[in-house]
């Protein structure tokens, strides 16, 4: 074996060498009992695989199925590999990577959003400043007192990350995030 490409303990390591890492959206549709969030986050773990993002709820009440959504990131190969893993796990009705879908629907991603509660402490002309920028990005002050705002904000994945950077210098003292909730664009379900 060559002894740049050591194995690291890490699926990741089965990929060609000519794939490069990227970031997937994946919706999965299971049954809402109880276990079924610990098999699909072990199947992560055991195998080395990161996730960067994760939500879960029910969403079809009547049925009793939940939405998870993943964001993850790995070569083609081992999305693939992911996919069809998820795909083994009893429970699991359906598993969709959103990120392919929207390439096939002639899209560059699907649709991503997430919501994101931001505390900003501060007095004085930094205050001034942390309460104009939110309102340039659309923020919302959902409590506040003379030394604090907590704002709320929704959006792009990049849109949060980029609020949050610009807070850390005018008091950024806490944050809380949901994750992605996604989908494609069109008429079709997932």
């Amino acid at each position: 074996m060559n002894a740049q490409l050591q194995p690291t303990g890490s699926a990741y390591f089965i990929s060609k060498e000519t794939e490069r890492p990227e970031n997937h959206t994946l919706s999965v549709l299971v049954d809402n009992e109880p276990g079924v969030l610990a098999r699909v986050i072990g199947l992560f773990s055991g195998r080395g695989y990161n996730i960067e993002s994760l939500t879960v709820s029910e969403t079809e009440h009547e049925k009793h199925l939940s939405r998870i959504t993943i964001v993850t990131n790995g070569t083609p190969h081992v999305l693939e590999q992911i996919k069809h893993q998820l795909e083994r796990i009893v429970p699991v009705h359906r598993v969709v990577d959103l990120s392919v879908r929207a390439v096939e629907l002639g899209q560059d991603k699907p649709l991503a959003r997430e919501l994101a509660l931001i505390k900003v402490s501060g007095t004085g002309d930094a205050r001034v400043e942390a309460l104009r920028l939110a309102g340039a990005f659309r923020a919302n002050v959902i409590d506040a007192n003379t030394e604090h705002f907590i704002f709320e904000i929704t959006g792009k994945v990049s849109k949060i990350e980029q609020f949050i950077a610009i807070m850390k210098p005018l008091g950024l003292v806490e944050v809380c995030r949901t994750g992605v909730a996604a989908m494609n664009r069109g008429p079709q379900s997932m």
